[in-house]
């Protein structure tokens, strides 16, 4: 017998980051009926928890060693479900149902630009920097629409009906553009900075969850706008004025 090979894994082991996989898609099936019955608070409550499964499985895969295509694949599947059906029947039953035609196309897009973002990453990932994503990340595109559900009651009275219906069918269509396009957003993978700045790095984080915290329903959707508005910005100012100053000082 070889002492030097390690023992082998419990299958109890390599079942768990499935679990939480198979959780968040329940999670995200919950909200889909709770959804159609006119709860969308717990609906948008049920998107956080598929978020949060979501985070969770991939990090204890790594953690087990139990990391397998079979899970990555069942991961995307979920993803899909979780993070692409779901707020679009969450937002088409809330606001879009009464544009007709254009609010169910809106919600569809944000289907297919779900679908189409989670191809492009599933082959992707193994050639682009892991210090960014190429695309808003599904994930970050359903709890942006999740938290204006719980935002709403934040909402001045007078923008409660129309306005804020065609703010979430225009909200739908940058999204679903967002999630198909090349604007780089952080993914957080990486903590270069962090370990570079160990204890500004970490009053931040204490001062974001202090906020958040305290007015989660009021500041996670703000949140979730700067999230966007980085990414944007970043792509647009950093790397545009980054380009010109490479072909300015690129030899003739």
């Amino acid at each position: 017998m070889d002492e030097t090979r390690p023992p082998p894994r419990s299958r109890s082991i390599y079942l768990l980051p499935n679990l939480f996989t198979t959780a968040g898609l329940f999670a995200g099936f919950y909200a889909i009926i709770a959804a159609s019955n006119g709860d969308f608070v717990s609906a948008a409550v049920a998107v956080f928890v598929a978020g949060v499964m979501d985070g969770l499985d991939g990090k204890v895969a790594r953690l087990t060693g139990t990391s397998s295509e079979f899970g990555v694949q069942y991961d995307s599947l979920a993803d899909l479900v979780a993070f692409g059906v779901t707020p679009a029947m969450l937002v088409y039953f809330w606001k879009l149902q009464q544009f007709g035609r254009l609010g169910l196309m809106a919600a569809f897009l944000l289907v297919a630009c779900g679908a189409l973002r989670l191809a492009r990453f599933n082959v992707q990932t193994k050639v682009i920097s892991k210090k960014f994503f190429i695309g808003l990340p599904i994930p970050a595109q359903a709890c942006t629409l999740a938290t204006l559900v719980l935002f709403a009651p934040y909402i001045p009275e007078a923008w409660m009906g129309q306005p804020l219906a065609i703010g979430v069918l225009v909200l739908a269509y940058v999204l679903s553009f967002l999630m198909v396009s090349t604007i780089r957003f952080a993914s957080f993978k990486e903590y270069g900075f962090l370990k570079a700045h160990p204890f500004s790095s970490m009053v931040t984080a204490i001062l974001l969850f202090v906020l958040v915290a305290s007015r989660p329903r009021a500041l996670g959707f703000l949140l979730f706008l700067g999230y966007i508005a980085s990414g944007v910005l970043y792509t647009l100012f950093y790397l545009s004025r980054r380009s010109s100053k490479l072909l300015r000082e690129t030899p003739k």
